[in-house]
């Protein structure tokens, strides 16, 4: 049975903090509620429980105000008006947006900050706002992992090489470059789901676009190569783990048995190198990227190859 994926917690002052700029966030009242946490990666309109219908109200999400929810609050008596925000703020809403640089009522502000409820505006329109931070919430809420293993873009393909420690991952990632070939991620590749359907690999903040080569110490690949080497995140088609030829027990000589590697409930492509003096490893992997560039186009070369087989046989029974 698979272990459920952990859910990370995301709370309003990480929102903040990741997608003010892209979102045009202007907090303006409720600072406290900063570190309440958001409980849904998606984003809901109040216009219904403004109204007082909270049958199914998505309380969890961030909340986002337009100009028709403004009219509404406008048109009702401040007593009412008090009321019902006092009554949406208790169901602990993580925060709320006015879309369309719409500046609240000055109730809205007063009983946001009594309640510590975030309130912030974005010049965006409503239906872009939604889009937007939709958008923003789904990357906060993927689920990551990390996987010891460096990760190269080679000619469209997102391949991550593991291996134990002194294999030569990093050695062989460094040649890949010198072929061309683009560094995402050097011995840990942080890896994210989106949506459940695909990975995406990344390096931390502290070590990206530099490796750690044995004798060499840290080195800059995108001082040393220029920007063409480098990659802030590609996608996961491939996984090559390398292994010292003696702990190897079988080699599968056809490729008729696809391996795969999981990662976050999906599953990867995955090959196997036995590692031995005299191999080049860079051409090996290369080549195995490309291979596998063809399978996701349909072109199967081991299928392709038995299927040629089993009619070359036919044809000497005849």
């Amino acid at each position: 049975m698979r272990s459920k994926i952990p859910i990370p917690e995301v709370t309003v002052g990480q929102f903040y903090t990741n997608h003010a700029n892209v979102m045009h966030l202007k907090l303006l009242a409720g600072a406290s509620g900063l570190r309440r946490r958001i409980g849904e990666g998606a984003v809901n309109r109040p216009g219904l429980a403004l109204a007082g219908f909270y049958h199914s109200f998505a309380f969890q999400r961030v909340q986002v105000i337009g100009s028709g929810e403004t009219a509404y609050l406008k048109s009702l008596p401040e007593d009412t008006n008090r009321q019902r925000l006092r009554e949406l703020f208790r169901h602990n809403i993580p925060c709320l947006i006015f879309a369309r640089n719409i500046n609240p009522p000055k109730v809205v502000l007063e009983e946001a900050e009594a309640e510590g409820i975030a309130v912030f505006k974005s010049p965006l329109t409503t239906m872009r706002l939604i889009n937007t931070a939709t958008i923003c919430l789904e990357l906060d809420f993927a689920p990551t992992v990390t996987e010891h293993g460096s990760m190269v873009d080679i000619q469209g393909i997102g391949v991550m090489v593991r291996g134990a420690s002194g294999i030569g991952k990093s050695e062989c990632v460094l040649s890949l470059i010198e072929r061309g070939h683009s560094l995402v991620s050097d011995d840990v590749t942080r890896i994210r789901s989106l949506e459940g359907r695909e990975l995406i690999g990344t390096a931390s903040e502290l070590s990206r676009f530099h490796m750690e080569v044995r004798g060499l110490g840290i080195i800059n690949i995108a001082s040393i190569f220029g920007v063409r080497s480098i990659r802030l995140e590609k996608r996961l088609d491939l996984v090559v783990t390398l292994k010292d030829w003696h702990d190897v027990s079988e080699v599968d000589r056809i490729g008729l048995d696809p391996q795969h590697y999981e990662i976050l409930q999906i599953m990867i492509p995955h090959v196997t190198i036995p590692v031995r003096q005299g191999r080049n490893l860079a051409s090996l992997i290369e080549v195995a990227a490309l291979d596998q560039k063809l399978k996701s186009m349909g072109q199967n070369s081991a299928v392709e190859f038995n299927e040629r087989l089993i009619q070359s046989i036919r044809n000497q029974e005849k």
